[in-house]
């Protein structure tokens, strides 16, 4: 019996195995590159997995590896870039999984804010100009009013966001949005301030368990880089039961009825707002952080939802483990990633810190702005969040990512050595945490 797996995020392939023998299923990772999961891989004994090698953005091809693989009973599709096309294999071929009108909804930011809007959930509503309509900048100015946040209804990993705090960054941020090859449109939303914090949340038949809640510390504005989180946050339990409810409301408005979610929000003065809805488990060491903490393997929930099962995580005692917390680690300049100086450190510090890479030697680190410029990731462990953030960012600052400038290009504008393709380019755009600061997307 076999459950496929249709890419992967870049941590997490490990638990997942796991989790499938647990379960009496053989797992089956289609991908295009299986370099993409070197580090995982490198982990697992070479027969414990059947890793097929095929263009995963091809629908067709990968039906038919799916209607050859031997009793397949089940389809995991966990990252923002194939959430669609798991959903369109899974209807294909009569496998259990979520409506796919939902998941439409999910990677549509605009949709869901104003579908939040209508059931009285968020604040604020999506703004967007419909074609040969006035220019967006106008109806920014007259509708939505600033500061605001201009991002991609599809996009991941913090890119394509725009702080908007006065008319001279609305100019900026259209000029710069005009010449950006955007995963959907462009869209206008309330800036909202406060802490982000993202919520890991299980639901099975429209009744949701929060997990616990991950804290999100970002740079300073105006960009969304994603520095710091810690899991689990220690909210008072009046806190933490009325967060349950009011995520339990935010899934059921868009429909979404079972399986993971990451769901990031700000906590403002007046509550709590949305940032978005991801139909799947967090990325980066969110997926880690989790089974750390929780005591228990979650991926195994993820094995039987894809399976049609009631997952057991939904009603388990929790044993508990130790808090978390991890820092990305970003060059300081950007260009070729050469490697990391310190790690040496790392043993004799507190909280068992470690380094878990994304990057290889030869990348290229083009954009420090955002999540594409970490090339790994500093953990630690502790016995609360805040002890956790601690350790983890002593060990950060003990460990620095080394880059090279950039090699000269040809008039073509091409380099003149050609670096390792960048990890956006698959499915690490989606390991990355996808929280914005306090309204990015």
């Amino acid at each position: 019996m076999s459950v496929a797996c249709l890419e992967s995020l870049t941590f997490g392939l490990g638990h997942l195995v796991r989790a499938a023998d647990v379960l009496g299923e053989r797992l089956v990772l289609l991908t295009r590159d299986p370099s993409y999961y070197t580090y995982e891989l490198g982990r697992l004994p070479a027969d414990a997995l059947d890793v097929v090698e095929v263009d995963t953005f091809d629908v067709e091809r990968v039906a038919d590896v799916l209607r050859r693989t031997p009793d397949l009973r089940g389809l995991i599709s966990s990252t923002d870039t194939w959430t669609l096309v798991g959903a369109e294999l899974a209807e294909r071929l009569g496998l259990p999984g979520l409506d796919p009108a939902v998941l439409r909804l999910t990677r549509d930011k605009a949709a869901v804010r104003d579908r939040l809007y209508g059931a009285g959930l968020t604040r604020g509503r999506a703004h967007e100009v419909p074609e040969g309509r006035e220019p967006l900048r106008e109806v920014l100015l007259k509708e939505a009013g600033l500061p605001a946040v201009l991002k991609d209804t599809a996009g991941t990993g913090s890119q394509n966001v725009w702080l908007v705090r006065d008319g001279r960054e609305l100019d900026a941020a259209l000029a710069e949005a005009a010449g950006r090859e955007l995963k959907g449109r462009l869209f206008a939303e309330p800036y909202f301030s406060g802490p982000v914090y993202s919520a890991e949340t299980l639901t099975w038949a429209g009744r949701t368990r929060l997990l616990g809640v991950s804290s999100r510390l970002m740079s300073p504005e105006p960009y969304f880089r994603e520095e710091i989180t810690a899991f689990p946050v220690a909210f008072p339990e009046e806190r933490r039961a009325g967060l349950e409810r009011w995520l339990g409301e935010v899934l059921a408005a868009i429909g979404y009825t079972d399986r993971f979610a990451h769901v990031e929000f700000v906590l403002t003065a007046d509550g709590p707002e949305v940032v978005e809805v991801n139909p799947r488990i967090g990325g980066a060491l969110v997926g880690e952080g989790l089974c750390r903490a929780l005591g228990v393997n979650v991926y195994e929930a993820m094995v039987e939802a894809a399976l049609g099962r009631r997952p057991r995580l939904m009603d388990a005692d929790l044993p508990g483990g130790p808090a978390v917390a991890f820092v990305l680690g970003y060059p300081a300049e950007p260009g070729v990633f050469t490697g990391v100086a310190g790690l040496d450190r790392l043993a004799g510090m507190p909280g068992a810190p470690a380094w878990y890479p994304v990057r290889s030697v030869g990348d290229t680190v083009e954009h420090l702005a955002d999540s594409r410029g970490y090339a790994g990731i500093v953990y630690a462990e502790a016995e609360t969040a805040e002890l956790a953030t601690h350790r983890a960012v002593a060990a950060a600052n003990a460990v620095r990512v080394l880059t090279e400038p950039l090699p000269a290009r040809q008039p073509s504008g091409e380099p003149r050595t050609g670096p390792h393709p960048h990890p956006d380019q698959g499915p690490h755009q989606d390991a990355e945490p996808t929280a914005r600061g306090a309204s990015g997307g």
